[in-house]
């Protein structure tokens, strides 16, 4: 890497293993406006907006794809550059659907935000875009192609970040559009519905699908009992919205929230975290007993138990057997309530928040439908909640706080950290460990399970087996260890899998933020951890006593699936 020291807009700025001169302005202090420059993906180049001029030469060029050099002299807010930034943002405004105000993005959309920025107020240049259809097939996201500005994000994080390429280029000049192969719909892909894609976009070509609608009906219908389950990861990054610090836990002022906005009752999916635990671990352990097969992949992530069955189904014999928290939690809610639905003559209907798009599409399972209805009837992600809170004028910060009820509401640290990277992980060793220590529990937390690096390995001791683990994030660096055990190079007992960057706090439902954001998420999850009742999952008084009433054979149906190639 480079290093050096070069003069921006007259200021004197040392760089040392920057990798290009837009990270060298930044380090300045300038933020240079950008649509295509996304840090965890490769260069792209194509907006032009952080275009610098070389004083020297008097060369015009992008600051994301040039490297720095000793001597450089550069200035980047020249009349001639802010011209063309403004002559950009109204060209892409001119092929833009700007229905801005009734807008998914609208608030969060970048091209608005530079327009409003650059102080665009009219377009010169006349509307002379196609108009195409809108793809509601998933049941994750929706793209509508026309607010699209081919900044070519989604494009790149689908085949960087998750290996899958179901998006790309097609066509070439003015008929240039991002879509699916074969201009497919997005349901007739094998798309995994991890809705990183709309993380990532900077306008409103890409949102995850809305179902708020539902969840107001719901609440207002007084033949319905609304329940609802909260995960782990939505506590530390709902209060970014209300000013809260990335990473503080907000559950108790979320539950407050939720009961003046008329939900009924309102659970922590950690209940559910701790039968997920308790679950996988005695499979675990059974297959210790048996020889296999190893490894054991974690079953939280509906994004990679989709992607194994439509890529990679001769592992379905590795993934465990035990159902997602938020499953878990659906079964055992069908289960209690059924009795007292027929008691009252109300209808139990329950939402589960989620910081995950493709939750959306887990609780539409052929296997969590019963009866002709789903455990789970409806799946909000965070940024749904937030704007219902929004919506109805609630300051999160105001608010009294407010346990979740029991008997759901109660979840052990170990259950908590499921919404970070490592954290099923970690909470599996901690439940087979025989020393139940506090000793023990630092040393499982220094194994080197804890962090967001996209590969992480780990070995420990269990009788006289040495385990070895994997964590892996992101669906590209999980298909880069599945070829590495295919052809003998690795081999693990147990591997976690998250679909997303960080885990779950870095999911597609959550406020859209950088990778500094969800690392405090993480580490949030971590504090709540430590402030925990009890750390394991057998600790959990209301789950030790609900598994002794069901019986082995009745915790087996609830808890457990079975899933095959699509």
């Amino acid at each position: 890497m480079a290093k050096g020291m070069m003069i921006v807009d007259g200021q004197r700025v040392n760089f040392d293993g920057e990798k290009n001169v837009l990270s060298v302005i930044r380090k300045a202090g300038i933020e240079m406006p950008t649509f295509c420059y996304y840090s965890d993906l490769s260069v792209y180049g194509a907006c032009r907006m952080c275009v610098v001029e070389d004083e020297k030469t008097g060369k015009i060029d992008a600051s994301c794809s040039m490297e720095p050099r000793d001597g450089m002299r550069i200035s980047t807010n020249s009349a001639r550059l802010l011209k063309h930034r403004r002559v950009i943002l109204e060209l892409l405004l001119a092929s833009h659907n700007c229905n801005c105000t009734t807008c998914e993005k609208s608030g969060h959309c970048r091209l608005q935000e530079l327009a409003q920025q650059f102080g665009v107020r009219r377009i010169r240049f006349p509307d002379t875009r196609e108009h195409y259809e809108i793809d509601s097939s998933s049941p994750a996201v929706l793209r509508d192609p026309n607010k699209c500005i081919l900044c070519g994000d989604c494009v790149r994080v689908c085949e960087e970040m998750q290996g899958m390429g179901i998006l790309n280029f097609a066509y070439r000049g003015s008929n240039l559009q991002v879509m699916p192969a074969f201009d497919r719909k997005l349901a007739e892909t094998k798309c995994v519905s991890c809705g990183q894609c709309a993380a990532v976009c900077t306008t409103g070509a890409i949102t995850v699908k809305n179902q708020i609608g539902e969840a107001w009906r719901a609440i207002h219908d007084p033949s319905k009992r609304v329940v609802i389950q909260i995960a782990p990861a939505v506590r530390v990054a709902v209060g970014e919205a209300f000013g809260f610090p990335a990473g503080e836990n907000v559950l108790d002022r979320l539950v407050t929230a939720l009961k003046l906005m008329g939900v009924d009752e309102v659970y922590d999916t950690t209940f559910g975290a701790d039968f997920t635990t308790i679950a996988e671990s005695e499979e675990f352990l059974e297959r210790l007993k048996n020889g296999g097969p190893f490894p054991m992949f974690t079953s939280c992530c509906p994004a990679w138990v989709k992607y194994l069955e439509n890529e990679n189904p001769k592992y379905l014999k590795n993934i465990s057997t035990c159902k997602s928290p938020m499953e878990m939690v659906g079964a055992i809610f069908r289960d209690k309530y059924a009795a007292k639905d027929a008691v009252d003559g109300r209808t139990t209907y329950h939402i589960a928040i989620m910081p995950c798009t493709a939750k959306k599409m887990e609780a539409a399972r052929p296997e969590f439908i019963h009866d002709g209805r789903p455990d789970v009837d409806l799946v909000l992600t965070t940024h749904e909640v937030i704007d219902m809170m929004q919506e109805t004028g609630i300051q999160l910060g105001e608010l009294e706080l407010e346990s979740p009820d029991l008997p759901f509401g109660l979840g052990s640290g170990a259950a908590v950290i499921y919404g970070t990277s490592g954290g099923v992980a970690e909470a599996v060793v901690r439940h087979c460990l025989p020393d139940k220590s506090k000793n023990a529990l630092r040393e499982i937390s220094i194994l080197g399970l804890r962090g967001d690096a996209p590969i992480k390995e780990a070995s420990v001791t269990i009788g006289d087996t040495e385990l070895k683990l994997a964590v892996v994030n992101g669906l590209a660096n999980a298909k880069k260890l599945l070829k590495e055990i295919d052809e003998g190079k690795k081999f693990y007992h147990l591997i976690e899998v998250m679909t997303c960057q960080g885990g779950c706090v870095g999911g597609a439902g959550q406020p859209y933020g950088l990778k500094k954001s969800k690392e405090k998420r993480g580490d949030g999850l971590h504090l709540s951890d430590n402030a925990a009742m009890f750390k394991r999952a057998e600790r959990n008084p209301v789950v030790a006593q609900m598994m002794a009433e069901y019986g082995e054979e009745r915790c087996h149906e609830l808890l457990h699936v079975s899933y095959t190639n699509k």
